[in-house]
């Protein structure tokens, strides 16, 4: 078993050695002394090493996102990245590629301070309180309003400043980002994103104070040939009502019946307000295209049904009612009778 030395034995030798390298003594000829001398020198390191193991924390930049909720942050803005990137190519009818680059947690005035020329949008997230940024590199913003006026998509050098018609056509390309946002959002919060106002100097936008923490989201946009950056800034303030929901934990295991339940009434909703074509068969004929072609006003064609006889009400490409044809007042109506009873139905019914 080695043997360990005490303080005071650690200390005797340090002081020793150092003796020793004053005075010019050479070092021990016994093996076994040099050996003894090596090992108080490898048990300081080992105490040293130990007392140096501490992690620095600036107090004026604390993190306030755990990395699973930095993560699901990411996951959320893929999404956004691909939404966005589908509705620019229909706009601008050319290919459009967004990509996600980072998402990280830094101070406002780092993000301000690594900010171009860009073209900068304020907008807020009600019901939750505050306000965040969407910017985007001006070259891009050109390149995509030349495109909307019909250009190649070429770009306005040294040019900061928008006319009000290159202005209304960048509203709307930032209201297609802001309806994307809002679809990648649903996931975890119902927001109106609603677009507040749009500067170009970054130093007269000021959201929060110098030193809130922000969560900076870059992306990377190509139209065509061209590449850009864009990002995304929301203060932690912003995020703060909502962050037990970034959990992955608590997203995966508890949002699951919520969201479903969520799922089947929006789908209920909007497939509630779908249209569909509905029209009336009041009946068939057969005839020849010389018939046709001599049919004028007051001629007759005789249908296969009688009538008094019951209509078909046919929705999509399916008959679902039968009905029989009226009016209403000065209007052609159809009254609903019953429901109609497909094929499949009837032979059920016969073979029972």
């Amino acid at each position: 078993m080695a043997e360990i030395l005490s303080q005071a034995e650690i200390e005797a030798l340090l002081s020793s050695l150092a003796s020793d390298v004053n005075t010019g003594t050479s070092a021990p000829a016994n093996r076994s002394e040099s050996a003894w001398s090596q090992t108080p020198s490898v048990a300081v390191e080992h105490s040293t090493q130990s007392l140096v193991a501490y992690e620095p924390y600036n107090f004026r930049r604390s993190d306030k996102f755990a990395k699973d909720q930095l993560r699901t942050l990411q996951m959320m803005h893929e999404t956004f990245a691909r939404l966005l990137a589908t509705s620019l190519s229909a706009y601008l009818r050319t290919a459009v590629h967004v990509e996600l680059v980072s998402v990280e947690q830094v101070l406002y005035e780092e993000y301000i301070r690594s900010l171009s020329t860009s073209l900068i949008n304020v907008f807020s997230m009600p019901p939750l309180t505050g306000q965040a940024i969407l910017e985007m590199d001006m070259a891009i913003v050109f390149s995509m309003i030349d495109r909307l006026l019909g250009g190649p998509g070429n770009t306005a050098k040294n040019v900061t400043a928008l006319t009000e018609i290159e202005q209304a056509l960048a509203n709307s390309i930032v209201t297609r980002a802001l309806k994307e946002f809002k679809a990648a959002w649903e996931g975890i919060a119902h927001i109106n994103p609603r677009r507040e106002f749009i500067e170009t100097q970054a130093q007269f936008v000021q959201i929060v104070p110098s030193n809130d923490i922000v969560v900076s989201i870059l992306f990377e946009i190509q139209v065509s040939d061209l590449r850009g950056a864009m990002s995304v800034c929301v203060p932690y303030l912003v995020f703060k009502p909502i962050i037990a929901k970034f959990s992955a934990q608590r997203w995966f295991a508890e949002g699951g019946s919520k969201r479903s339940s969520q799922s089947t009434l929006s789908l209920a909703k909007n497939i509630g307000m779908t249209r569909v074509a509905c029209q009336v068969v009041l009946g068939h004929s057969k005839i020849t295209v010389s018939q046709l072609l001599d049919l004028k006003p007051g001629d007759h064609i005789i249908l296969d049904r009688k009538a008094d006889d019951e209509v078909d009400v046919v929705v999509g490409n399916s008959v679902k009612f039968k009905g029989r044809a009226g009016t209403r007042g000065k209007k052609i109506a159809i009254h609903i009778n019953r429901p109609a009873v497909s094929a499949d139905t009837a032979a059920d019914l016969v073979a029972a």
